[in-house]
């Protein structure tokens, strides 16, 4: 193979790639066999068999037991926005992971005191084994699971507050900069780190995914003067949303 050639199973890839996606073979449309793909790109069946093997790795087929292999039906990815709090409007933990303002959802919750864990405490400056509320929230679209977060926040500053829970009390479900500052603890930023991997089974399974499917993976802290008030994993399917930010250039 000459340099910069790619093997004939990639190029064999691309070119059904291709045909995936100008629409030649649609969604469901079964992939061509293996003794087809031999014959039509004259290539031998482990080339045949590694082309198909990209292709599903990549998710653009899936296959049937006993039936085959087929073209999935990818979504077209929706934007999840992400631009900041607006510490002088109205909030709630919805609008906090989703912050365009002609988006409309839901979110259900689960808060529970646990131990901080070695990554939570680094992330909060505490240490280890530390008393946090931990939340874990499900948030919906249009009635579609978009989104999981969970998030923790020191009991050594909400404890014995009426922030403790974060959707109770005076200021529940109003999000993190109302509530703290309810507390007089004043938010004055949002630090997010963006990444990507495999979802785990149960996220996969609660966003109506398969397992091993790539995740956004956003760990957002806010800060009061430096110090750590809230972290929180958000975890978004990667499939079928996009991250996109706002933010203003000075």
């Amino acid at each position: 193979m000459a340099f910069g050639e790619q093997p004939a199973y990639l190029r064999v890839a691309d070119d059904l790639r291709r045909k995936i996606l100008d629409g030649t073979l649609p969604p469901h449309a079964r992939l061509p066999s293996q003794a087809r793909i031999r014959t039509e790109y004259g290539v031998s069946d482990t080339v045949a068999l590694e082309a198909r093997k990209v292709l599903m790795a990549e998710g653009f087929v899936e296959g049937r037991s006993g039936s085959g292999t087929y073209v999935r039906e990818r979504p077209r990815p929706r934007r999840i926005v992400r631009s900041g709090y607006r510490p002088a409007g109205p909030s709630t933990p919805f609008r906090q992971e989703q912050a365009d303002e002609g988006s409309k959802g839901s979110w259900e919750s689960r808060s529970v005191q646990d131990t901080a864990t070695l990554d939570v405490a680094e992330r909060l400056r505490i240490e280890p084994g530390e008393r946090v509320m931990r939340t874990h929230y499900v948030f919906r679209a249009e009635g579609e699971p978009a989104l999981l977060s969970t998030s923790w926040e020191p009991l050594a500053l909400t404890g014995r507050t009426p922030v403790l829970l974060p959707e109770e009390g005076p200021v529940g479900g109003q999000g993190v900069v109302a509530r703290m500052a309810a507390i007089d603890v004043t938010v004055d930023h949002m630090a997010e780190e963006v990444g990507a991997r495999p979802g785990l089974a149960a996220e996969t399974a609660a966003l109506g995914g398969v397992p091993g499917h790539l995740v956004i993976e956003i760990r957002r802290t806010y800060y009061a003067s430096g110090l750590p008030v809230e972290t929180a994993d958000v975890i978004i399917p990667a499939e079928k949303y996009r991250a996109v930010y706002h933010l203003p250039v000075r």
